[in-house]
């Protein structure tokens, strides 16, 4: 049984200071005449192999063998049946495989054992179209991934350019194909964070289903809509859900939308101003002089 002494102990003992330092180093002397059978192969093999390994990772060929075989762990976990065989992923719908696998960091080469699941995570939530992830580790092979993604919301054109963007104003897609091309138009500097405010209070009034073609947020500040007639509804700062119940209430009544109109002012909590186009204006004035005309007579 080993048995640790302090100083105290050696000197009850009869041991001095000195005495202990000599048999210590008698055993250090006897250690260095007489090596365990094998040591000098040993070291000589360990020094051989530390100054491959040296060589290689300082050397030219080391990143094309890592990048062929992955890192030494990991390879050595692969040898031992620990390779990533699998990915199964939960939720991916506009994300292609090859964006998850890079956020994930997983490749060809991958060993389970060794893949941070953390930073893997980490790494698919800096995706725009990633909301939430999780991650998990199924051994011996297999990787689970579920994923919740962001869903396109609206299309935000600034600037001459148009991008797809989430409820909360997350751009989530640089590029507009066919896929997005029934989703609500807001312009304007500030209308990506503001976009909810106008599309919930469009949805309370469903006699303008289909009719808005853009949503423009003027000065930061309020709407104009762009009926698809080209008419131009502008409505005010302040309670734009009772302006557009307002006009929803004209528009049944008395189809106002389908006058030669170029715009209504709905800015006005009591009133509706219409602003009608050069034809209808002019056809209106001539009724008017008629009018007077005939009254004079």
């Amino acid at each position: 049984m080993l048995r640790l002494f302090n100083l105290p102990d050696l000197r009850q003992a009869g041991f001095t200071t000195r005495t202990w330092v000599d048999l210590r180093s008698t055993r250090l002397q006897r250690f260095a005449s007489n090596p365990p059978r094998g040591l000098g192969l040993t070291l000589a093999l360990a020094f051989l192999a530390s100054t491959i390994v040296y060589g290689a990772e300082t050397g030219p060929v080391w990143p094309q063998l890592q990048g062929q075989y992955g890192t030494p762990l990991d390879m050595a976990a692969n040898a031992f049946g620990f390779r990533v065989e699998t990915v199964a992923v939960t939720g991916q719908r506009e994300l292609t495989d090859q964006q998850i696998f890079a956020a994930a960091g997983v490749t060809n080469t991958s060993s389970l054992l060794f893949l941070d699941a953390e930073a893997a995570r980490q790494g698919l939530e800096k995706l725009a179209l990633v909301q939430s992830a999780q991650v998990r580790k199924l051994f011996p092979s297999t990787l689970s991934v579920t994923i919740e993604e962001r869903k396109p919301y609206a299309l935000w054109q600034r600037d001459g350019s148009v991008m797809v963007i989430a409820e909360d104003g997350t751009v989530i897609d640089n590029a507009v194909d066919q896929r997005f091309a029934d989703l609500p138009l807001v312009v304007g500097e500030g209308a990506d964070k503001r976009a909810h405010e106008i599309i919930a209070a469009l949805a309370d009034t469903p006699e303008f289903n289909g009719r808005v073609k853009g949503v423009t947020l003027v000065s930061q500040r309020r709407w104009n809509l762009t009926l698809d007639n080209s008419v131009v509804v502008k409505l005010p700062e302040e309670n734009p859900r009772q302006a557009l119940k307002n006009l929803a209430a004209l528009e049944r009544n008395a189809k106002v939308l389908e006058k030669d109109i170029l715009a209504v002012d709905m800015r006005m909590p009591d009133r509706a101003t219409f602003r009608l186009s050069e034809q209808a204006a002019a056809a209106r004035g001539d009724a008017i002089a008629k009018k007077k005309k005939g009254d004079k007579v």
